[in-house]
């Protein structure tokens, strides 16, 4: 009993020992087995075992069930047709099988168990006959290379009037088709020696790389520092405090007029301008040092104090004065009496000599009658000295004409003096 007990701890032990390195679905193997087959089991017992041998095929499908093919070749005299007369057996049969083998444990192990089943056929005298082989066995893993395998199996005839039941017993071994290379042994080198690299700044880049080695930098500028922050490493940057670009060697793009616009963008880099006029400054067409943007006559020289627009000379204004004061009118009408016309002309005189000259022409009456009437008089009074000066030639644009009514007054309208001063007619002459 205590014999029994260790046979069973040991051939536990050998079943769950594997192989770490074979692979765990079995490879495709071939070989031989020697079998002994018994037709008595239902025949009356006659203890008799007819030999015979296999050639085999196995090969994992996973890594639990293997499916094999077989030959048998078997040495008998067993026929169902020579037991009834009818037939004599050659002394030799043959089989074929194909079957399928489960484990409850991986193939690499050492000692597996399996069961077995599959169908097959062979001929028994001269009459075929297909059976259903059951069973099992135990496969020993040698090491990779090939297996042993002890079978037995119960063959259940599928034609009874051809083939009794019987049972199979086979040993066999079989030799791994290419077998699995041994995995190549690495040896383990020693470590490297450790090597002391000098960095003398401490940046993290060693000495031997270092273009700055006494100067802590950065790793992408091989160990120089970069100050500003611009990309261009100090060594390199002729503004090293400036933020710059490497058009021009780390300085910021210049300008050279110090107007705010640098050189790229200024049209004028060596006078001062202004963004409006791409760097430049604000033009003068004219010339007369006030600029265009200020000047309100920008084509025609003029004074400073008079926005740019010349200076109308005071001859020029006293004559157009006494050209105003000896405007003539019919009583409360604006038609132009005759003994105006010389100052007028006089007026268009000044005029054509100095293209440049406009002339505002005012209108005004004095308070008598209706505020109306008065207004539209001093307003037709004002476009007949419009229309007489274009007759003679000036441009309408040049003359602008304004009735004021009574307003502006420039003395008593209580008398008659007065009222007769207010009744006028004014010219400003400006550029």
């Amino acid at each position: 009993m205590f014999m029994r007990r260790i046979l069973l701890a040991l051939l536990t032990t050998i079943t769950t020992i594997c192989y770490g390195q074979l692979p765990s679905v079995k490879p495709s193997v071939i070989g031989f087995s020697a079998n002994l087959v018994d037709f008595s089991t239902s025949l009356p017992k006659d203890n008799k075992f007819d030999p015979g041998f296999s050639i085999m095929y196995w090969k994992g499908i996973t890594k639990k069930i293997d499916f094999s093919i077989r030959y048998n070749g078997l040495f008998t005299d067993y026929s169902r047709s020579a037991d009834q007369n009818n037939s004599t057996s050659s002394g030799y049969s043959n089989e074929f099988e194909v079957s399928l083998h489960a484990r409850p444990i991986n193939d690499n192990h050492v000692v597996a168990p399996f069961i077995s089943a599959g169908i097959g056929i062979g001929n028994y005298g001269n009459r075929w006959a297909p059976y259903t082989p059951l069973g099992g066995g135990i496969q020993i893993n040698m090491m990779g290379e090939g297996y042993i395998f002890l079978q037995a199996n119960y063959r259940a005839s599928l034609n009874k009037s051809n083939l009794d039941n019987n049972m199979f017993y086979s040993l066999g071994f079989t030799q791994t088709i290419g077998s699995p290379k041994a995995k190549p042994v690495v040896k383990e080198l020693p470590p490297p020696p450790v090597v002391a690299v000098k960095d003398r700044d401490n940046d993290g880049v060693p000495d031997s790389l270092d273009l700055c080695p006494d100067i802590a930098g950065l790793p992408q500028f091989n160990g120089c520092p970069d100050t500003d922050g611009d990309g261009i490493p100090d060594k390199d940057d002729k503004c090293p405090n400036q933020k710059g670009i490497a058009k021009y060697n780390g300085c910021p793009i210049p300008d050279s007029d110090g107007d705010g616009i640098n050189d790229e963008e200024d049209k004028c880099p060596n006078t001062p301008g202004v963004a409006k006029y791409q760097g430049c400054p604000i033009p003068d067409r004219d010339g007369d040092g006030v600029n265009d943007e200020e000047d309100k006559c920008p084509d025609i020289p003029g004074d400073r104090s008079n926005n740019g627009c010349p200076l109308v000379k005071e001859e020029v204004k006293k004559r157009a004065e006494y050209a105003a004061q000896h405007l003539y009118f019919a009583t409360a009408s604006f038609k132009l009496l005759s003994k105006s016309f010389k100052g007028l002309d006089e007026v268009a005189a000044l005029m054509k000599a100095d293209p440049g000259l406009k002339l505002s022409v005012d209108g005004y009456t004095d308070n008598t009658g209706k505020p109306e009437k008065n207004q539209v008089l001093s307003e037709n009074r004002a476009n007949s000295v419009k229309k007489y000066l274009t007759g003679k030639g000036i441009e309408e644009s040049r003359i602008t004409a304004t009735g004021y009514g009574p307003l502006r007054p420039v003395a008593d309208n209580k008398t008659v003096s007065g009222r007769a001063k207010n009744r006028r007619v004014e010219f400003r002459l400006e550029y």
